[in-house]
């Protein structure tokens, strides 16, 4: 991994950072991730907020990471939305700044990135989408609702085995102001603490 982003990744592993109530909501994840890992089958996780711009791309990326992190094997992260939009611009700006390797591979009102955590994994692709988009598992998967909206607007998720909501508050609240760079970036730490808590919890 690249040498900034384990630097980042130093600083949150520390699970005491987790507390009580964040490890009880985040059990169900650590329960399904298991039940897979010991059955050999693809971990399938696809985060899901109202519009996949901002919390579910940052579960996916982080989710994805920690599964290298940690060697958990066949762990494939998605995300989507209730509706299409775009993937916001500061979420890329702030990965960055957290030490990924983030280019646009087309530009277009939904632009398209390739974001890279290692110069040889494949890199997670982000765009904004629908949940059900052809891009996403059709089955076989667990869908995370990562806001409240999406979780009580969107009662069922075809395909999805299980549904577990891990809901983040909306860093969106910051944009235009000051605080706007600070928000995203704790936004994305304390979803990157969490889901290194959960893949640090799989036993192999």
């Amino acid at each position: 991994m690249y040498k900034k982003l384990v630097e980042t990744i130093k600083g949150i592993i520390d699970i005491q950072n987790v507390s009580e109530e964040r490890k009880t909501i985040l059990q169900p994840l650590i329960d399904f991730v298991q039940q897979k890992a010991n059955s050999g089958a693809d971990i399938n996780l696809n985060f899901i907020c109202t519009h996949n711009s901002r919390r579910s791309h940052l579960a996916q990326i982080w989710a994805q990471v920690a599964s290298a992190y940690f060697n958990i094997p066949s762990v494939h992260c998605y995300s989507g939305g209730t509706e299409e939009t775009a993937l916001f611009p500061k979420v890329a700006e702030t990965l960055t700044n957290q030490g990924f390797t983030i280019f646009k591979i087309a530009e277009t009102d939904n632009p398209v990135y390739a974001l890279k955590y290692s110069d040889n994994a494949l890199p997670v692709i982000g765009f904004s989408k629908k949940y059900d988009s052809p891009f996403n598992p059709a089955s076989a998967f667990v869908s995370i609702m990562t806001c409240s909206q999406a979780d009580g607007g969107c009662p069922f998720i075809a395909g999805a085995e299980k549904r577990i909501p891990i809901t983040f508050e909306d860093p969106k609240i910051s944009d235009g102001s000051p605080e706007q760079a600070q928000v995203y970036a704790e936004r994305s730490l304390q979803i990157a603490t969490e889901m290194f808590y959960v893949f640090s919890m799989i036993k192999s």
